[in-house]
């Protein structure tokens, strides 16, 4: 597939949060495209979206669907994406695929463009966006890795709820109208919606993001142990990881400890990497009360970072304090960044 001057791109999953958040950054960053194809469920096709001020119908994803289409955004759910992504790359189109369907898979690359854009070049048609945890995790400690040497990271999370779709945030603004009522909460959707229990997430904290593994670890957890160590291509680096869901709508704050290899690293030192870092604001002034929250981050395409400070224990552990919008930098943002990538440096041909 030769450079062209404009593309045609499907979005699969159009209706959703992060699709709907794609469109958007399509449109706010003048993407090269020639014709927008919008791509849903049985359920969602025939509703309207606009786009650059045109009306667009969607139309249910089928495999016929990405005839003709360059490069294709998916973000409707594992299973449609195991169905048809392979039917796309079929007819031609390139994948940027949003769910956990292929991340693991040794011949897709795991893609964050500041950490390891150049994995893009082996593409075989798929290409997996992280989870979006890890992308600001890994976005944040690269320089640092680069920079200082990485041996251990212990990620603690505090997720919101979009994470889990628009049905929980609906979920979570009845259950705190009903709390505050002195109503029963309803809770039908979390912590997992198949798993046979849920629990109310309003004025509460609910240590399990998706299933339990055998291990006890849950498989949100298991994620970001896993894809960290493929997107920084270090599969001796030692990573744990506990995550919890918090009972706000939007971004993800991450309590992070590492331990770098070399010694006598200061927290200036730290800092010094983290301001010359390509998408990382560094916003970390204890006299001030300056540091990031999930609210001053909603909206925001950067990650990040503050609270930086040396472990009183260990001279090479230090703690960070991670923040970053979950729909945007953690997913669509991040997607339009790969596909961006994939033009300039003219990587989409396989």
């Amino acid at each position: 597939m030769s450079q062209k001057s404009a593309y045609n791109v499907a979005v699969v999953g159009a209706t959703g949060a992060v699709g709907q958040k794609i469109l958007e950054l399509l449109q706010e960053k003048d993407f090269p495209i020639n014709n927008l194809k919008l791509l849903s469920s049985k359920r969602s096709a025939g509703s309207k979206q606009l786009f650059k001020q045109e009306e667009i119908i969607v139309e249910e994803a089928v495999p016929e669907s990405f005839e003709g289409v360059d490069i294709a955004l998916f973000s409707a759910g594992g299973s449609v994406s195991k169905k048809l992504a392979q039917e796309a790359v079929k007819r031609g189109a390139v994948v940027i695929d949003n769910t956990s369907a292929f991340r693991m898979d040794e011949s897709v690359p795991l893609v964050v463009p500041e950490v390891n854009k150049t994995d893009l070049q082996n593409h075989q048609g798929i290409i997996a966006n992280p989870n979006c945890s890890t992308i600001q995790m890994v976005a944040a400690l690269q320089p640092l890795k680069t920079a200082f040497g990485l041996k251990r990271i212990i990620v603690s999370t505090y997720q919101a709820v979009s994470g889990a779709g628009n049905e929980a945030c609906d979920e979570l603004a009845n259950q705190s109208k009903a709390y505050l009522s002195g109503e029963k909460m309803e809770a039908e959707l979390l912590p997992v919606k198949g798993d046979e229990k849920h629990f109310p997430i309003a004025f509460n904290a609910l240590p399990q993001i998706d299933v339990f593994q055998e291990n006890g670890y849950t498989f949100e957890e298991m994620k970001m142990i896993q894809e960290t160590k493929k997107i920084m291509h270090a599969p001796d680096l030692s990573v744990a990881a506990t995550c919890v869901r918090l009972p706000f709508f939007t971004s993800h704050a991450e309590s992070v400890y590492i331990e770098v290899e070399n010694e006598n690293v200061t927290v200036e030192d730290i800092w010094k990497e983290l301001q010359q870092a390509e998408g990382i604001v560094l916003q970390d002034d204890p006299k001030e009360q300056l540091y990031p929250t999930p609210l001053t981050a909603e909206g925001k395409q950067d990650v990040f970072v503050g609270r930086v400070r040396k472990d009183l224990d260990n001279k090479q552990g230090f703690h960070l304090w991670i923040v970053s919008d979950n729909l945007l930098k953690g997913a669509a943002w991040n997607t339009v960044q790969i596909a961006q990538e994939l033009i300039q440096n003219n990587w989409l041909q396989r």
